[in-house]
């Protein structure tokens, strides 16, 4: 596990195998595989199946499945799930540390590794207000995002899902090795569509991010290849 790494990924939102496919055969040739993420509608509707073939495709993966239950039951679920060969899983913070150990402690295979573990601190689409009118969270979002990343390091868990704006200040309670994996990214020129907490590619690099979550800023472009492209060069300064 590489916890320095700092990569672009890109969000396969897809109804279907044949139309992630069918995405991923625009970046044949292509130097760089992109490290993708398999978030629900896309496993729900297509199941281990393609994760299977993007992996024998080479590419990295984050399966973003968010698990939050019991710890036990947490526990079996990503025992499962390390068998998929995966890259990087998550789980809700919000479902206390010792969820977080189970699912540390069942993603753990016999030799000893794992794919990277970490925890949604808030959803980028979860405003102050709502988290309070709605959530009935008293706190501010900046101090529950930070005793949540508190909560998942002492769980043993390798970082946390925030937005970029949020980055800096889990760098700030939890130490620069903590890995910030941070959607909410958008171009200058883009729309914002439903997220609210949101930046650019090249100040979420500033800011502190190790992993930025882009989705519909490329999967959406006209050219997909090229809005990844500048993705990375905006992101990674190459």
């Amino acid at each position: 596990m590489n916890v320095n790494a700092k990569d672009v990924i890109i969000a396969c939102d897809f109804a279907s195998a044949e139309q992630t496919l069918a995405f991923l055969d625009k970046f044949e040739g292509e130097s760089r595989k992109p490290f993708l993420k398999i978030g629900m509608e896309l496993y729900y509707a297509a199941g281990n199946e393609i994760v299977r073939e993007i992996k024998r495709r080479g590419h990295k993966i984050f399966l973003d499945l968010k698990l939050h239950d019991i710890p036990n039951t947490v526990r079996k679920a990503m025992k499962v799930l390390s068998a998929l060969d995966v890259d990087m899983v998550n789980v809700h913070a919000s479902g206390t540390i010792e969820m977080m150990k189970a699912a540390k402690e069942g993603l753990t295979r016999e030799d000893g590794t794992r794919p990277l573990l970490i925890a949604v601190t808030q959803l980028t689409s979860t405003s102050q207000e709502a988290m309070q009118s709605q959530l009935l969270i008293g706190a501010t979002i900046n101090d529950t995002i930070a005793k949540y990343a508190q909560n998942t390091k002492e769980a043993g868990l390798d970082g946390v899902v925030c937005s970029p704006l949020e980055a800096a200040l889990v760098k700030e309670a939890c130490g620069q090795e903590f890995m910030t994996i941070t959607p909410g990214i958008r171009f200058a020129d883009s729309s914002t569509d439903d997220q609210v907490r949101i930046t650019t590619p090249e100040k979420a690099r500033a800011i502190g991010s190790d992993y930025i979550v882009v989705g519909r800023p490329i999967t959406a472009a006209d050219d997909p290849v090229a809005a990844y492209r500048r993705c990375v060069a905006e992101f990674l300064n190459e």
